[in-house]
């Protein structure tokens, strides 16, 4: 090979040398511009974090009294409906104090019935000392008439102003009677009155009781964490066991403390969960910030206070609302992790805005129609007991508290309806 064509060679490569990093450059400054504007018209709006997991509300059952367990009606992973049984407790003890009250306001009923009868018997009695004492005032002046002819003689006399006196002190007791015994009754009436309130309230209290023997599910939701068996003895707030509404979860997203200046209430999140993976996407808004770190709100917060401190980046929970029509189509549990991107583009609007809660989140009315059933018995015993004996009021039973199953499911749904929140 001579010289000219090894010359040749080298700057051919030589060429190809320049051109493959002027190439490489090129596609260098192409990505850089790419990812500057990429950087600038979405990244920098984006704040992202993978420490995000599913929350949700644990509802615990607990007993309001204290029982011995009979029947459970639902177990773990199950999924129940608002008001369905989910523990029975013995009521005997229970039912028995309830037919107590009632006997008991049944009696006062009739006792302060009998108080209005007396009433009206003892104002007759004041009636007829009336007339006993004019019929002896009578007597007596008729008697002071002949005395001066000496037609009678003054023992008589002396026996009619005893008369007299006598009828005026009859009359005076009897109405004395009538006004202690109007003292019961006076600006009243048997439904209204203080000793039959008082028999009423205590056949309420009984009643709950006795409904209380009954823990119906407050939400609908699935039954988590059942720790109850039968036979055991409950007390009142001890824990049975947890109905998770799985319709109701948000995500807790712990953003670095770098990450929140940008971040407002109302802005759009989209999330993925590691259940589904990136191909399911779910949608959601910024719904609000905690009050401190993660640290802070700790069983044992972190001491900075020494020698040897170390800074470490903290986080802040970031609650996010999740689309319920997401929710249904892919449901999730409470735990899963969640891969949460916040779009910061509107960040009009103050960092920690002080919006007060308008409604009620939460409501059930599951337990609203013991109340009215309680109120119901009572009404049914004062009506039975006010009139003479009735066959139908007189074999009345006591309603069961499942007896007013469907209008408690009534009940709850108006109560929703009303207060514009989930159960």
């Amino acid at each position: 090979m001579t010289s000219d064509s090894q010359t040749t060679a080298a700057s051919t490569l030589q060429s190809k040398r320049q051109l493959g990093i002027a190439v490489v450059l090129g596609a260098a400054v192409v990505a850089g511009i790419a990812w500057a504007a990429w950087w600038g018209w979405s990244a920098r709006y984006d704040e992202t974090t993978d420490d995000a997991y599913v929350s949700g509300n644990v509802v615990q059952i607990t007993p309001q009294i204290s029982g011995t367990v009979v029947a459970i009606g639902a177990d773990d992973t199950q999924f129940v409906k608002a008001g369905a049984l989910l523990v029975q407790l013995d009521r005997a003890d229970a039912k028995v104090a309830l037919d107590r009250a009632e006997a008991q306001l049944a009696k006062t009923v009739r006792d302060v019935r009998a108080m209005f009868a007396t009433s009206a018997q003892l104002q007759a009695a004041v009636e007829i000392r009336r007339s006993d004492l004019n019929r002896a005032e009578d007597d007596l002046a008729r008697r002071q008439r002949l005395a001066g002819s000496g037609a009678i003689s003054s023992e008589d006399l002396k026996h009619a102003q005893g008369a007299v006196n006598t009828a005026k002190a009859a009359l005076l007791a009897a109405q004395e009677e009538l006004a202690a015994n109007r003292a019961h009754i006076d600006h009243t009436t048997v439904d209204d009155h203080p000793d039959v309130r008082s028999a009423a309230a205590r056949v309420r209290e009984a009643y709950l009781v006795y409904a209380r023997t009954e823990l119906p599910a407050p939400v609908s939701g699935f039954v988590a964490k059942r720790g109850v068996q039968l036979g055991q003895r409950v007390a009142p707030g001890m824990p049975l066991m947890a109905i998770v509404p799985l319709d109701q979860v948000w995500v807790d997203a712990n953003f670095k403390e770098s990450q929140l200046a940008n971040m407002r209430v109302g802005q759009a999140v989209s999330l993925t969960a590691d259940l589904y993976g990136s191909k399911v996407e779910y949608h959601g808004k910024v719904a609000g910030f905690g009050a401190g770190t993660g640290s802070a709100f700790a069983l044992l917060p972190a001491q900075n206070a020494t020698g040897n401190w170390i800074k470490i980046v903290q986080r802040v929970p970031v609650r996010i609302a999740l689309d319920r029509g997401d929710l249904a189509a892919h449901p999730l549990q409470v735990g899963l992790s969640m891969q949460v991107d916040v779009d910061t583009h509107d960040r009009s609007g103050v960092r920690l805005p002080q919006v007060a809660q308008v409604g009620v989140p939460y409501a059930t009315g599951v337990f609203d129609a013991q109340a009215a059933l309680a109120d119901q018995r009572v009404r049914e015993i004062i009506a039975a007991n006010q009139s003479g004996p009735s066959p139908a009021g007189a074999a009345a039973s006591v309603k069961h508290p499942r007896a007013g199953h469907v209008a408690r499911m009534h009940t709850v749904k108006r109560v929703a309806a009303l207060r514009g929140g989930p159960l």
